[in-house]
């Protein structure tokens, strides 16, 4: 019973220090880290929602500032949570020190829920940081403070373990901008941040379906505003799914060494 005690102890303390790490690494450049998608959002909102919105009118049910509030905050946090293990991941590989927790005693699944707790560290701190900036812009109240932070936190975690499995086969810090310019991109605009997918025809409404971020996007804005395109009993289990195959994929190239044994 001891034994198995310290031994859990011994996970905690890596995990601890692999959390900690990650969490200064972002917060010591936060003007680089954080700062960025405030100052993006803040555009997004002058430009979009005083500008351009006002001349869209309301969707669904609310003022187009608001409506696009749910969409913005979780494009922060999931460029900052992907990009956060992306790049560090990769910079442990490059610098040959990932080889160093790889021979420690230490189980797989604590090195990467470490990095995986690094990276949904900072997409939470800034998803809070965009919707104190939307507060000063727009009226909202949170319709559901419970599934805003659990979508969020799930969200972070998703895309945590994608920017995980992207540093995994990167062999370039170029490699590291491919998936966040050539996919997350575009998945994002077209997941329903900037628009309802009922204003589109019956086929590009089947099509965008086959969009992960769109039920997560929908899900947040639930959760924000109480109003979605996709069903919650659809949307959380899809979610959560992502997660799974995510999470198992990732343990698998970590047994594997795929992309740091050589």
């Amino acid at each position: 019973m001891r034994e198995h005690t310290h031994e859990w102890r011994r996970y905690w303390v890596t995990f601890e220090t692999i959390f900690t790490k990650e969490v200064l690494r972002f917060s010591r450049i936060w003007v680089q880290t954080i700062l960025p998608s405030v100052i993006t959002t803040t555009l997004y909102f002058v430009i979009f929602g005083k500008l351009i919105g006002e001349r869209i009118g309301p969707m669904g049910g609310f003022a187009y500032l608001d409506f696009i509030v749910p969409g913005l905050v979780l494009m922060g946090v999931i460029t900052n949570s992907y990009s956060n293990v992306v790049s560090s991941f990769y910079s442990s590989k490059f610098s040959r020190y990932i080889e160093e927790l790889l021979i420690s005693p230490a189980p797989n699944w604590v090195i990467l829920a470490g990095y995986v707790a690094g990276g949904a560290a900072r997409g939470l701190v800034v998803g809070a940081a965009v919707l104190v900036v939307a507060f000063l812009f727009t009226d909202i109240r949170i319709h559901s403070p419970l599934i805003t932070l659990l979508i969020c936190l799930m969200t972070a975690v998703l895309f945590s373990l994608g920017g995980f499995i992207n540093a995994v086969y990167a062999n370039s810090f170029d490699d590291i901008s491919v998936v966040p310019t050539f996919v997350l991109t575009p998945l994002t605009y077209l997941g329903g941040v900037f628009y309802s997918i009922e204003l589109l025809p019956d086929f590009w409404q089947t099509v965008s379906l086959a969009n992960p971020l769109l039920y997560m996007v929908n899900a947040f804005r639930y959760g924000l505003l109480g109003v979605t395109d996709i069903p919650l009993g659809v949307a959380f289990p899809m979610i959560l799914l992502l997660i799974v195959v995510l999470l198992a994929f990732s343990l698998t190239l970590l047994k594997r060494g795929v992309g740091i044994k050589t």
